[in-house]
């Protein structure tokens, strides 16, 4: 397992990541920041607990509408899926009727022979 000091809020932490997630784990520490940041220029400076918690909030309503519209995704896909599987459903009913008729035709050749 890696360690590596990532910054927020001007304050450095060690954390571990996996091996080669480091990169990636600086990019999320980046990405707080970020929001860190954007508190700030709304409502000015508040405690460090105040300001990560506001950060935390706002990545978790980010989070929540990601997420419902990944399932509006989802229900869309299923939604094509189930149309697509409807429509093979009919093709082969079709095509079993075709043969159900043709095996009647070849019966009644074989009756009458």
């Amino acid at each position: 397992m890696a360690q590596i000091t990532i910054s927020i809020n001007g304050y450095g932490y060690t954390v571990g990541c996996g091996e080669g997630q480091e990169a990636h784990l600086q990019e999320m520490a980046k990405l707080v920041e970020a929001h860190i940041d954007l508190i700030r220029q709304i409502g000015g400076q508040s405690g460090e607990g105040k300001l990560l918690a506001l950060a935390s909030l706002l990545m978790a309503d980010k989070l929540h509408d990601l997420e419902a519209y990944v399932q509006s995704l989802e229900k869309k896909v299923d939604e094509q899926k189930l149309k697509q599987l409807r429509k093979e459903n009919n093709q082969l009913k079709k095509r079993l009727e075709t043969l159900a008729d043709r095996a009647e035709a070849i019966a009644e050749k074989l009756n009458i022979a």
